[in-house]
């Protein structure tokens, strides 16, 4: 049954032929069409990333408090070491994507 429906699928299914030439340059009429698409996109980008460093300072102070007041108990030392190392990681995620993404892009 499953080979007769993957049979059917691949047999059924319309050949698409397409090309694009992506050495062809925008126009200027193009472009400003992009940057208002885009420019909603960034101001949201920017939103969340400013929000999530906020909530990643937040949870760094949050991590601390637990590291100082958790006294001899080793699991919450250690649940406070992850706390941090999860939310530095995340940040540096958060901030290095762009840069990342234009060097590989531009």
């Amino acid at each position: 049954m499953k080979i007769a429906l993957l049979f059917l699928f691949l047999l059924l299914m319309p050949v698409v032929l397409a090309e694009i030439d992506f050495d062809q340059e925008l126009t200027d009429e193009e472009e400003e069409q992009f940057d208002a698409i885009l420019a909603p996109v960034m101001k949201i980008y920017s939103f969340i990333r400013y929000a999530a460093t906020v909530i990643g300072v937040l949870m760094l102070v949050f991590a601390g408090i637990t590291f100082v007041t958790a006294g001899g108990e080793m699991a919450k030392k250690e649940k406070a070491k992850n706390i941090a190392t999860g939310v530095i990681i995340g940040l540096i995620v958060i901030w290095v994507a762009p840069l990342i993404v234009k060097y590989v892009f531009g």
